[in-house]
């Protein structure tokens, strides 16, 4: 009996295994502090409420942003900022070494950004769509694009394994990033919302007075709209590159 028993506990344990998701990792790559959290934000928290590990890389404090502060006090603010809305969100925070307006488009922010991607070994990785009414925008994209096939190569050295796990980019819906985008993956985030509106408005662009772009409305309209293409209360939207779009079927599904 005692042998039946462990043979039906082994068997049950097997079931649940198989049955419960492995954890992921998600890395969200934004040109400034703040992009991310407003643009994914809802679908990170949904993650982390799944067990996923959240990460945001920070391109940018996005420090030349207040006309009212000196980009450093104003990058100090955003630091403080981004700490505060990614804890809200479970994310982990990483900051980049690059200044507002001049994120450069060389090689060795690729390696930077890649050598990161080795080291958070990221399941997917979120970030901007290539065309951008923002130059920092667009060149994250690309520089993000290139960095995750360098940090598969064994051939490029950055102090840390390649990593080979990576699933997919996603691209997300901004307004500044409009340009040819399409969604094409919808994600329900229809629980998510308050805790992302509570996340975000630590940012004090997010809340008003610096900017005249009404951010909070603008995303939390979006959602709405999203969520009604997709049949759901609430939507975030993303794109992919057009090869991962590609589906090879042996017969009608």
């Amino acid at each position: 009996m005692i042998t039946v028993f462990l043979s039906m506990v082994c068997a049950s344990a097997s079931v649940m295994a198989q049955s419960q998701p492995t954890p992921r990792t998600i890395l969200a790559i934004g040109a400034h502090a703040g992009d991310m959290e407003l643009t994914t934000g809802a679908l990170l928290i949904k993650q982390h409420k799944a067990g996923d590990r959240i990460v945001i890389l920070q391109m940018t404090l996005g420090e030349g942003g207040n006309p009212k502060m000196s980009p450093a006090a104003y990058g100090a603010q955003k630091r403080r900022e981004a700490l505060a809305a990614d804890s809200a969100i479970g994310a982990e925070t990483i900051f980049a070494p690059y200044k507002d307006g001049e994120l450069p488009n060389d090689e060795a922010v690729r390696l930077y950004v890649a050598n990161v991607i080795r080291q958070v070994k990221p399941t997917y990785v979120i970030t901007h769509w290539q065309k951008s009414i923002h130059k920092d925008h667009s060149r994250t994209s690309v520089i993000v694009q290139d960095a995750v096939l360098l940090a598969s190569l064994e051939g490029v050295v950055t102090g840390t394994p390649p990593h080979h796990g990576l699933r997919g980019i996603w691209y997300a819906d901004n307004w500044e990033d409009s340009e040819d985008f399409q969604p094409y993956i919808y994600v329900d985030v229809s629980n998510e919302m308050q805790q992302w509106r509570d996340a975000v408005t630590k940012y004090e662009f997010v809340r008003g007075g610096i900017s005249s772009f009404h951010y909070i409305e603008y995303y939390d309209a979006l959602s709405i709209v999203r969520g009604a293409v997709a049949g759901k209360q609430r939507a975030e939207a993303f794109n992919i590159d057009a090869f991962g779009k590609r589906r090879v079927l042996d017969s009608l599904p």
